[in-house]
């Protein structure tokens, strides 16, 4: 039989249709012959022929109707524990250099150029950050990322964070990450050498949508430091940010990129506005179509780490569980930059009730 082709959406995403703002309600339904065979055909690729989908066997699935949420969200749980197995790796945060950044994201409250109650603090001390990269080994974690509010590291910036490095790993024995915006080559070598295992780079939008969110640097320059990372030998963490406005078309676009660029880890972020950014008043993501995203990520990312990262809580509230079977396999614990996580206890009792294992993860092979 010949698959129905189905048609991507140009709509922004996120947006209600009814006038009382509440959410808006997928009415539940079966699925068509040619959405369920869409659905179909990715297991088979996925998990009977092992192998990664096609552009436009994800670009089907993208432009399957939201009814179809809960099979993706169960073929991506299936692909996340036969690509990568059951384990989950929890990682922890802290903002060592807060606010007063140049840059002008649009949904940063550490930015200079908008009115944020977030003012700027300087880089934390050796026992500050010792002290919490201790707190965090206490739950669990194998990872712990120093990240700074910069546009890029300046020389003194560089050398702290290569004594850091390597103190704060052998002091504690988990894996340091950074997260340091624009690199240089020589930054980058730097970096790799002092024993960072992640640096940290979100591309955040897809490239069509980026200079509506960010206008101080380029798309390209976020690439370019990406490439820099994987030249160097370090995992590249490169995250995104859903919910900023853009369509279903460009999230799939941002998919396809994240493909080519190939990061160990993908955090994933939900939008949670800010007061004083220029996204302020932007609604946020519905819990079921955050949902359906996860899933998605995975489906195209069968082998990256998929990390539950910010504003998931103001996003899907009573169903983070329901992330964890949708394809999520990482937690950030703890607060975010600056905004409050929920506690690391409700995290990790929900990874007991779910019977999923802490570990260590690398991307899979």
């Amino acid at each position: 039989m010949t698959r129905q082709r189905l048609t991507l959406s140009s709509r922004p995403t996120g947006t209600a249709p009814l006038d009382n703002d509440l959410p808006s309600v997928v009415a539940a339904r079966a699925l068509s012959s040619a959405e369920r065979e869409v659905i179909d055909a990715a297991s088979t690729a996925l998990l009977d022929e092992r192998r990664r989908l096609t552009d436009e066997e994800l670009t089907e699935l993208v432009s399957l109707d939201h009814a179809a949420s809960s099979s993706l969200a169960a073929l991506a749980h299936q692909v996340r524990l036969t690509w990568c197995g059951p384990g989950v790796e929890v990682e922890g945060i802290i903002s060592a250099k807060t606010g007063g950044c140049p840059e002008d994201c649009h949904f940063c409250s550490q930015s200079s150029k908008f009115e944020s109650p977030v003012k700027a603090t300087p880089f934390l001390d050796r026992d500050e950050l010792l002290r919490a990269a201790h707190e965090t080994k206490l739950l669990g974690a194998s990872e712990f990322c120093i990240v700074l509010a910069v546009r890029g590291p300046d020389d003194r910036t560089m050398d702290r964070l290569c004594e850091l490095v390597p103190l704060l790993h052998e002091e504690t024995g988990l894996n340091i990450a950074v997260s340091a915006g624009i690199l240089t080559n020589e930054q980058a070598r730097r970096l790799a050498e002092s024993g960072v295992h992640r640096y940290n780079h979100n591309v955040e939008t897809s490239r069509s949508y980026f200079p509506s969110v960010v206008t101080t640097h380029s798309y390209d320059d976020r690439l370019a430091t990406c490439e820099l990372v994987r030249a160097h030998g370090m995992e590249l963490c490169c995250g995104v940010l859903l919910g900023m406005g853009e369509s279903e078309a460009q999230r799939l676009e941002l998919l396809l990129d994240l493909r080519r660029l190939q990061p160990e880890e993908v955090p994933l972020n939900f939008l949670n506005p800010r007061p004083g950014t220029p996204l302020a008043d932007r609604k946020t993501v519905t819990p079921l179509e955050a949902i359906r995203w996860i899933a998605l990520f995975r489906l195209a990312l069968p082998t990256a780490i998929l990390r539950y990262a910010g504003g998931r809580e103001v996003t899907l509230r009573e169903l983070q569980a329901m992330g964890m079977t949708s394809g999520i396999n990482a937690l950030i614990v703890g607060n975010y930059l600056t905004t409050l996580g929920r506690s690391p206890r409700e995290d990790l009792q929900m990874l007991v009730d779910l019977e999923m294992p802490i570990t260590t993860l690398s991307a899979a092979i």
